[in-house]
C-alpha cells in the first residue's frame, strides 16, 4: 500500500489483504446485513476478497442509498444494527474475506428534522444549541432571513398561512403538511404564524435564493457538517473507531472529501484513526490530466480515472469525424472541445447565479472580511469571484499538485477583462490570508464543478454519450494504446492499491451499456443513417433530446430478440430516465421549472419508438451487433480485473447489466439466479444473452488474483504489442511479481467490427515471453509466437498463465 507509517499512530489491523471488492448497495427493503451474510458464500465462490458496503450508519427512514445519514453515531437498525454488522463481519472473516465500509463525513440528512437530533436541537435553540458550531450555519444579520436560519422548504409564498401547531406528541411542533419543526422554549402560543416569527429559523421558498446552512451541492435535505471541529470528528467517527478497535473492517471509502474545509488535514486524522494497515480510498473525480495528490495518506481513489482509460482504449478514433457531424446536424454543434469549454464556463456561471446563490453570498462576505474590504462594491466582487470559479479546470485547487492553478486562472481572467482587476485584487488578498474565504472558495468551486459538468453538461451533449461519464472528458475521443499503457504503468507504480471500477452507484450508465454505446464509434456511418431515418419516421421532441435518448435506448435495448415492450419494467425505466435527463439538461425543462408540455412530448415519442417500426429496426440493429458489444464488454472487464489496482465489481455486474443512471442502477439484484448459474458452469460458455461468459471471466480472473496476489497489487506491469497487419486491434499486457519475469498475460480484442470488415486477424501474432502459457478461460496452451486468430478462436479475450 502507498500509506506510510509516519501518517499513523493507531494499531496495525489484522488485515485480510484486499485483492478485489464487491460493492453492495444495502437497503432495508432489499439487502440488509443478514441478506449480505446469505450471499457471502456465493461471493467467496466467485473469488471476491472483500464486501464493499454502502453507508451503514443510521439514515433517513426509507432511504435506499444511505447517504442521508441522520445519526452518525449508530449503525442502522433497519439494516440489522451493530449485532447484524458483527455477524456479517464474522461470516466473511470465517471465509477468509473482509469488509470495506463507505463513510459520509461531509453532510447529514436533515430533510425531516425530527430524525436528526443534532439538527432538531439547532433549530430549537439557535446559537445557544450545543450543536450550533457543528454545522456551517449563517446567522449573519445580512443573511436575508433577519439573522435566522433560512430553511428553503416552502413550495410557494402562501405556505406559511397553512402553518399549524401539532400538539399530539410530547412537545408542540410547527406543522406544514407532513413537515414538523421544533418550537423554542417560551415561544409557544395560539397563532402558528406568530410562533414561527419567534423561532431561530425561518421557513422560506426554495426558489428564494436563501439558505441558512451550507448544503451538499444544492440539496437542501443534506446539511454540511464541520469536520474541522474536533468534537464533530470524534462524534461522527466514533463508530468507525469501534469497528477498527474490534477489527470488523479492513478499509474505508470516503464520500466526497472535496466538500470538507481541509481534505488533506481530515485524511491525516482519519489515517491515524484507522491505522496504517487498512485501505483508505477517496471518492475523487479527477479532471482530465489532473493527478491524484500523492502527499495524501491514502491508497488511491475509487477508480473513475481507470474507468476512463479502460473505456477509452476501446473507442475507435475513426468514428469521431462522422459522429461530430451527426451532432452538428441534430444539435447545431459538435459537442467537441470548443463547445465544452464554452459551455463549462457558461453553465458554471449560471449555477453560481441561481442554484448556489446562498453559498456565493457567504463566500463574497468572507472575502470582504478576510481582505478587510467591507466597503468594496459587492456586485463587482461577486462577478469577479464567479468568473474565476467558472474558469477553474478542476473541482478544487488546494491539493499539492495543483499549486499555481488559482494564480494562473486569476491572471487569465484579468487579461480577458481589465475591469475586473480591482475586485480580483480583493479576492487575491483574501485568499492569501488562507482563512474562511479560502475554505469557502474551494468548497463552492467543487459544488459548481459537479453541478455544471456531471449534472448538466453531460446531459446536453450527444456526440457519443458513453464518453459523458464520471471522471471522463468527453472532448478526449478515447485513448491510444500507448496512452492506455502509460496510464496503467503509472497507476501500477504510484497507486498499486487504488481502486479500479467500471460501474458504481453514481455512474451515468452501467459498464455494458457504456460498452455498447461506445461501439457506435466503430459504425458511425450506419448509426448516422439509422438515426436520421428514425427521426424522419418518428420525429423526436428536439434534436438534442432525440440524439441523446436514442443512444441510451440503444444501450439498454434487449439483445435476446424480445420486443422491448415485452420486457418487464423496460418502458417505465426509459420514461423515468428521460424525465431526469431533460430536467438535468435544463434547456427544455428543469427541476425548478418543469415544462410538462415538452416532457409529455418526450414521453409520447418514447412510446412511439418502443411500439412502432423504429423499435423493430432498433432491435434488429442491437441483435446484429450484439456479439461485438459483448466483445467490448468482456474486454473492458478483463482489462479492469487484471489491471493495476484493486478491481471493484458493482453488485450484479458479473452478468450482463443494463443500468442507466440512479435510481436505475440501484435496483435489487437477483443473487439466487447468480448463485445457481455460477454452480452450473462447467465449461467455457458461449457469447450469448445469458451473460454466463462474463461470469466465467470474472470468476477466473478473481481466482487468479487470489492464487497469485503478488502479481497484481504491487506487481509489475509490462505493455505487450502485437506484430502484423492488425496489431492495433490487440490490447495486451503482462503482470508479474516485482523483480521477476511475468506470470500472467491479458489479451483483449478492440474495434472488433472493423477487424471483421478487414478480414480478421490474418498474420497478426503476439510474441509470448519464454515458457508455456495456458489460457485459463479456454484451456488452450500457447508458447513462442501465438497467432491471434488461434488465441481468440473461442473468445475475444484471453487470460494466459505461465
Amino acid at each position: 500500500m502507498t500509506s506510510s507509517p509516519e501518517h499513523t499512530t493507531g494499531p496495525i489491523a489484522r488485515q485480510t489483504p484486499v485483492r478485489s471488492t464487491y460493492r453492495l448497495q444495502l437497503r432495508p427493503d432489499a439487502l440488509t446485513f443478514a441478506d449480505a451474510r446469505g450471499i457471502a458464500e456465493y461471493l467467496q465462490q466467485l473469488g471476491i476478497s472483500h464486501l464493499y458496503l454502502s453507508p451503514i450508519l443510521t439514515a433517513a427512514r426509507g432511504s435506499t442509498h444511505g447517504y442521508d445519514v441522520t445519526d452518525p453515531t449508530t449503525v442502522a437498525k433497519a439494516l440489522g444494527g451493530p449485532t447484524g454488522l458483527k455477524a456479517l463481519a464474522d461470516e466473511v472473516r470465517s471465509r477468509g474475506m473482509g469488509l470495506i465500509v463507505d463513510l459520509v463525513p461531509n453532510h447529514v440528512g436533515v430533510a425531516d428534522p425530527r430524525q436528526n437530533a443534532w439538527w432538531w436541537d439547532v433549530l430549537r435553540n439557535g446559537k445557544d444549541s450545543q450543536y450550533a458550531h457543528w454545522f456551517d450555519l449563517d446567522f449573519s444579520p445580512a443573511n436575508g432571513a433577519g439573522g435566522r436560519i433560512a430553511l428553503p422548504v416552502l413550495a410557494n409564498e402562501n405556505d406559511p398561512a397553512a402553518l399549524t401547531v401539532d400538539r399530539s406528541g410530547p412537545e408542540p411542533m410547527l406543522a406544514l403538511r407532513d413537515m414538523r419543526f421544533p418550537i423554542a422554549p417560551g415561544t409557544d402560543g395560539e397563532n402558528a404564524l406568530r410562533i414561527h416569527d419567534k423561532q431561530h429559523y425561518r421557513l422560506v421558498n426554495w426558489k428564494s435564493g436563501l439558505c441558512g446552512y451550507r448544503r451538499y451541492f444544492t440539496v437542501g435535505g443534506l446539511a454540511a457538517v464541520r469536520q474541522e471541529e474536533t468534537a464533530v470528528f470524534e462524534a461522527t467517527h466514533r463508530e468507525l473507531a469501534a469497528w477498527c478497535e474490534h477489527d470488523l473492517i479492513d478499509g474505508v471509502r470516503i464520500d466526497h472529501p472535496d466538500g470538507l474545509a481541509d481534505p488533506a488535514e481530515y485524511l491525516e486524522r482519519l489515517r491515524k484513526l484507522i491505522g496504517p494497515g487498512r485501505l483508505l480510498l477517496i471518492e475523487k473525480v479527477l479532471s482530465d490530466q489532473e493527478p491524484l495528490d500523492a502527499t495524501l495518506p491514502i491508497d488511491g481513489s475509487t477508480g473513475y480515472d481507470a474507468l476512463a482509460d479502460i473505456g477509452g482504449v476501446l473507442i475507435d478514433p475513426d468514428g469521431e469525424k462522422q459522429l461530430t457531424e451527426l451532432s452538428r446536424q441534430f444539435i447545431g454543434h459538435g459537442s467537441d472541445r470548443a463547445w465544452f469549454d464554452e459551455q463549462r464556463h457558461r453553465i458554471k456561471r449560471a449555477v453560481a447565479e441561481t442554484m448556489l446563490v446562498p453559498e456565493i453570498r457567504r463566500l463574497v462576505g468572507a472575502i470582504k472580511s478576510d481582505a478587510r474590504a467591507g466597503s468594496f462594491d459587492t456586485m463587482a466582487l461577486t462577478n469577479a469571484v464567479i468568473e474565476v470559479l467558472s474558469f477553474m479546470p478542476v473541482a478544487r485547487t488546494d491539493y499539492a499538485p495543483l499549486a499555481g492553478v488559482v494564480r494562473a486562472v486569476v491572471a487569465e481572467v484579468a487579461r480577458r477583462n481589465g475591469e475586473l482587476t480591482p475586485p480580483l485584487q480583493v479576492l487575491s488578498t483574501a485568499l492569501a490570508v488562507n482563512g474562511e474565504a479560502a475554505v469557502r472558495f474551494h468548497q463552492v468551486g467543487a459544488a459548481m464543478s459537479a453541478k455544471a459538468v456531471e449534472d448538466t453538461m453531460f446531459y446536453r451533449a450527444a456526440r457519443l454519450v458513453s464518453l459523458q461519464e464520471m471522471g471522463a472528458d468527453p472532448t478526449r475521443w478515447g485513448r491510444s494504446l500507448v496512452e492506455f499503457h502509460l496510464a496503467n504503468a503509472e497507476r501500477a507504480a504510484r497507486w498499486p492499491a487504488t481502486m479500479s471500477t467500471l460501474s458504481t452507484h453514481d455512474t451515468k450508465r452501467g459498464e455494458d451499456v457504456r460498452a455498447r454505446i461506445g461501439m457506435l464509434s466503430q459504425v458511425p456511418d450506419i448509426w448516422a443513417r439509422a438515426v436520421t431515418t428514425w427521426n424522419e419516421m418518428v420525429p423526436g421532441p428536439d434534436g438534442a433530446t432525440t440524439l441523446f435518448l436514442l443512444q441510451n435506448i440503444f444501450g439498454v435495448w434487449p439483445a435476446d430478440g424480445r420486443p422491448a415492450a415485452a420486457v418487464p419494467g423496460f418502458r417505465e425505466r426509459i420514461h423515468v430516465f428521460a424525465e431526469k435527463a431533460v430536467r438535468e439538461a435544463g434547456t427544455q425543462s428543469s427541476w425548478e421549472e418543469p415544462d410538462l408540455e415538452f416532457e409529455n412530448k418526450v414521453h409520447r415519442w418514447i412510446d412511439a419508438v418502443i411500439d412502432g417500426p423504429v423499435g423493430a429496426e432498433l432491435g434488429e440493429f442491437v441483435t446484429d451487433l450484439a456479439t461485438h458489444a459483448w466483445s467490448d464488454a468482456l474486454a473492458q472487464k478483463l482489462l479492469q480485473l487484471c489491471g493495476p489496482g484493486i478491481p471493484d465489481i458493482y453488485q450484479g455486474t458479473e452478468l450482463w447489466e443494463d443500468a442507466l443512471v440512479d435510481p436505475d442502477n440501484r435496483r435489487p439484484v437477483d443473487f439466487t439466479h447468480r448463485t445457481l448459474l455460477l454452480q452450473s458452469l462447467t465449461g467455457t460458455p458461449d457469447l450469448d444473452p445469458s451473460g454466463a461468459v462474463k461470469m466465467w471471466i470474472v470468476a477466473y480472473a478473481l481466482w487468479l488474483r487470489r492464487e497469485r496476489p503478488d502479481c497484481f497489487v504491487g506487481g509489475t506491469y509490462t505493455p505487450l504489442f502485437a506484430g502484423g497487419e492488425q496489431a492495433a486491434h490487440l490490447v495486451s499486457f503482462a503482470r508479474g511479481r516485482a523483480g521477476e519475469t511475468p506470470e500472467v498475460i491479458v489479451a483483449a480484442t478492440r474495434h472488433s467490427i472493423r477487424l471483421d470488415e478487414e478480414g480478421g486477424w490474418a498474420d497478426t501474432v503476439l510474441d509470448l515471453p519464454q515458457g508455456h502459457w495456458t489460457d485459463r478461460l479456454t484451456g488452450h496452451t500457447f508458447s513462442g509466437r501465438a497467432r491471434l486468430e488461434k488465441l481468440f478462436a473461442r473468445l475475444p479475450v484471453a487470460l494466459l498463465v505461465r
